[in-house]
């Protein structure tokens, strides 16, 4: 199996419903602080607390004026950090909204120490750190991963989070265009965080 299907079942799987349980409790699937934690790919009934959620042509408007940075949060999975730098590794192809920054790995309901570092060092760059600057956090319909995001970016203290739920999948039922994208990368673990080789 090639490195790139691999990587792309590893996306899927990241989203899918891990199986096994037919009706987990509330405390199986949120954290304490309200981050959902499991089970990812699920309806996703309310707008996260400080968000205002978006219509397809809510989100099309906003974007088409420059007035919000639109950003994709859908997982993808990084490098492997055991892999030779001159081995070949692509992640899985992804497209999404034309204009958007793709954050992934941001709508995890817990993020590491340098996952959370980077999500707070993107979102200042992609603001000029400007907390009223306009946010919309998308990933694909029912996707928790853009409601942690959002919830999170409202916890941060910005103020113009927008949660577009639909995603890619109500962009392009709409007959709206993808492009192809690339994830903002992560930078490296410190020196002696690294895997020894």
């Amino acid at each position: 199996m090639g490195l790139g299907l691999c990587a792309l079942l590893l996306t899927a799987t990241a989203l899918a419903d891990p199986g096994g349980q037919d009706n987990p409790s509330t405390q199986d699937l949120f954290d304490a602080d309200g981050y959902r934690i499991a089970r990812f790919q699920a309806p996703v009934p309310e707008t996260p607390p400080g968000a205002t959620r978006l219509t397809t042509e809510a989100a099309a408007r906003m974007l088409s004026t420059g007035r919000a940075v639109a950003i994709d949060v859908l997982p993808s999975p990084e490098r492997p950090a055991n892999l030779p730098d001159d081995a070949l590794w692509l992640p899985p192809p992804h497209s999404n909204i034309p204009g958007s920054v793709w954050l992934a790995n941001v709508g995890y309901g817990r993020l590491s120490p340098r996952l959370e570092t980077y999500f707070r060092e993107q979102l200042d760059r992609l603001t000029e750190e400007n907390p009223d600057r306009a946010l919309i956090f998308y990933c694909k319909a029912d996707c928790w991963m853009s409601w942690n995001a959002a919830k999170r970016a409202a916890a941060y203290g910005y103020r113009q989070v927008r949660w577009y739920p639909r995603g890619t999948d109500g962009w392009t039922a709409l007959g709206l265009p993808l492009r192809p994208s690339q994830p903002v990368p992560l930078a490296p673990p410190p020196e002696g965080n690294r895997p020894l080789e």
